[in-house]
């Protein structure tokens, strides 16, 4: 899959199937949105466009209040090109993009890619103050040469999944809802740096995967399975937070894994979160917080058990 950033750096193509989107989470009504995307784009020979803006929109508007961003940029990059499409445009959203009228937008973007096809939600918006609607892009595709097509949602509990829902569930730490609103479990990956080793210090060495970002829609003590420490999956316990405890001030994903003791600087984990132990919190001292992840160790283990004997196909 092609990443192509800025409009100048666009290949010439005859044509291309478009949707427009932040595709945050990646959910499955995002994986039905774009598997149709792919379907189309072959059908009529054309290229597969996914169209991203960054930051994204409601970041430029409400900066340090805008939502938790579901996942990584690495994790959507992977997880759209794993369905197949052939490329991403990333557009920067700033004030110039936010001021054109959805007319601008058309002729200004969409017809500049070539856009043959445009497949977005029924309540897409776009365009300065939010003008532009599914139905002005229908009149419009007439005339700009692309035909539109709305996606179909997907439900669950009656409910259409979107990325306010799947965070609503992971703030809510309720895993079984995650788990049907993406059809797998909530990943985050990243790689491991080399941290301040408090935790080999403590008898619990983890592996630090540093969050850029502020506000993550995770925050506490997890119960994870890990990807890339070696041929399988490992078991462990992750605290995704500050640790008030030490006085630290950026956010972390530390990961100790159990019973596993290799170095694992410079590779790329794939954390998935099965289950929430408690909140992060600020222990009066050091033997307070050892004591603290002896028990969320144990905690662990128990949840690991009894999901084994409950599932155990999932665990293969």
């Amino acid at each position: 899959m092609r990443l192509i950033r800025g409009l100048y750096n666009l290949p010439a193509a005859a044509g291309r199937v478009v949707s427009i989107g932040n595709f945050d989470g990646v959910h499955r009504g995002h994986q039905a949105l774009l598997t149709r995307l792919v379907a189309c784009a072959r059908e009529q020979n054309l290229s597969s466009t996914v169209l991203l803006f960054e930051p994204q929109p409601l970041e430029f508007f409400l900066a340090d209040q805008a939502p938790a961003r579901l996942m990584r940029w690495h994790d959507k990059f992977e997880a759209i090109r794993d369905l197949g499409v052939d490329e991403i445009l990333v557009l920067r959203f700033d004030a110039r993009l936010r001021a054109l009228s959805a007319e601008a937008f058309v002729t200004q973007v969409l017809q500049r890619i070539a856009c043959r096809w445009l497949i977005v939600g029924d309540d897409f918006r776009f365009g300065c103050d939010r003008q532009g609607d599914f139905a002005y892009l229908q009149r419009a595709g007439g005339s700009a040469g692309f035909v539109v097509q709305d996606s179909a949602s997907i439900q669950v509990q009656g409910q259409r999944v979107s990325s306010t829902l799947l965070r609503e569930a992971l703030a809510m730490a309720d895993f079984a809802r995650v788990r049907a609103y993406l059809g797998h479990d909530f990943c985050i990956s990243g790689r491991v740096m080399r941290g301040d080793q408090l935790g080999r210090q403590l008898g619990f060495p983890t592996a630090n995967l540093q969050l850029r970002r502020q506000v993550w829609p995770l925050a506490g003590v997890y119960v994870v399975r890990v990807d890339g420490a070696d041929a399988k999956a490992r078991d462990g316990v992750a605290n995704i937070g500050v640790r008030p405890t030490i006085a630290g001030v950026s956010p972390r994903l530390e990961v100790h894994l159990l019973d596993y003791a290799a170095d694992l600087y410079g590779r790329r984990l794939r954390v998935s979160f099965l289950g929430k132990l408690r909140d992060e919190r600020q222990f009066a001292g050091l033997p307070q917080l050892v004591a603290a992840i002896g028990r969320d160790v144990e905690q662990a283990r128990e949840f690991l058990s009894n999901r084994a004997m409950l599932a155990p196909d999932e665990n293969v």
